[in-house]
């Protein structure tokens, strides 16, 4: 199991937050007092004075929020810490309606994710493609960024554009270590997307039919997702394995059909 806890770089990041929100933007550091590029934890000598500011103009703010969903994107987890401590917007969004967290959890950047989701990040910002962060691990196929944004009150309801859960991409695309603990969350199994597809049939519709497909069926149904259930034609698992000759998976479902 991949551990949760603060990494050195995460660590950094944080206090890279903290000591630059002290500073106003551009100022040099007082004599005397180390920065984040004298010490790998970089930690004031001494109390500074908060130096009153004016808020950005619009194009500043434009730039600072870019810098972020970059440095986000790219899983830079010191140079969004460095955006955040001097001023972008931590649900900032791209052209695609992406928060910096959901780039970070599409490109599985674990430390940027663990950083945003410290400070506040929304786990639930949809974009225009009706992704969220939580979504998109069913793509990845990541078990640790799952956990983190699950504990960080991911809303397991959400659909995507196709109507469907995270169960049902892991599923067709085979990630079966994410399917193993997907399965044991609240997320509905037996949901049916809007191609009348549940994880389990898209398992045999859109996988391969070999090992790890058959593997994650079994995964599947050992968690209970129903075997009855048809898609909009009337077939069943079982059924559409045999039409693809999936003759293992075939053999999987059949147990389970008896």
């Amino acid at each position: 199991m991949t551990s949760l806890g603060p990494s050195p770089v995460l660590a950094l990041a944080l206090t890279t937050v903290l000591v630059l929100a002290s500073c106003t933007a551009g100022d040099a550091p007082e004599p005397g007092r180390t920065t984040a590029a004298d010490t790998p934890v970089p930690i004031a000598t001494s109390t500074p004075s908060p130096t009153p500011t004016t808020p950005p103009t619009r194009a500043e703010q434009e730039r600072l929020d870019e810098r972020l969903l970059d440095a986000a994107a790219r899983g830079d987890a010191r140079e969004t810490a460095t955006a955040l401590a001097r001023g972008a917007r931590i649900e900032a969004r791209d052209g695609r309606d992406r928060t910096p967290l959901l780039l970070a959890a599409a490109a599985d950047h674990l430390d940027v994710a663990r950083l945003l989701v410290r400070l506040g990040a929304d786990p639930n910002a949809v974009d225009d493609r009706s992704d969220t962060p939580w979504l998109v691990t069913g793509v990845t196929g990541s078990v640790p960024m799952g956990r983190l944004l699950l504990a960080a009150g991911a809303d397991l309801t959400l659909r995507n554009r196709f109507g469907g859960l995270s169960p049902i991409p892991a599923s067709e695309r085979g990630h079966l270590e994410y399917v193993r603990w997907v399965v044991a969350t609240d997320v509905d199994l037996d949901h049916v997307n809007d191609l009348g597809w549940t994880a389990l049939l898209e398992a045999v519709v859109l996988g391969d039919g070999g090992r790890r497909h058959r593997d994650l069926v079994q995964a599947l149904l050992d968690a209970g997702a129903d075997p009855t259930i048809t898609d909009q034609q009337g077939r069943t698992a079982l059924q559409l394995a045999r039409q693809r000759g999936h003759a293992a998976m075939a053999a999987v479902l059949e147990g389970a059909d008896r």
